[in-house]
């Protein structure tokens, strides 16, 4: 399964790189590079249940959870 956050469904984008050259020559030879989503493995404890929760999240997600608590916001991302 690809990486992605339970919470925002952030996931890896596709991307070129940019040379300054290119304003001069009008020719990029740089390519593209994945660029990848801030992801962290966290246990996060929910207190209407007791228990904790292991999940993949990205910092945006950390930051839902952090304003609108753990259990509404797990719940609503169809993680619990």
């Amino acid at each position: 399964m690809a990486r992605s956050c339970a919470i925002t469904g952030k996931t890896t984008q596709i991307g070129g790189r940019y040379s300054n050259r290119t304003r001069a020559t009008q020719f990029n030879p740089t390519g593209k590079v994945r660029r990848k989503a801030n992801l962290q493995k966290r246990r996060i404890f929910v207190a209407e249940l007791g228990t904790t929760v292991l999940v993949d999240i990205s910092t945006k997600g950390l930051k839902h959870i952090k304003k609108n608590g753990a259990f509404a916001t797990l719940t609503k991302a169809g993680v619990i």
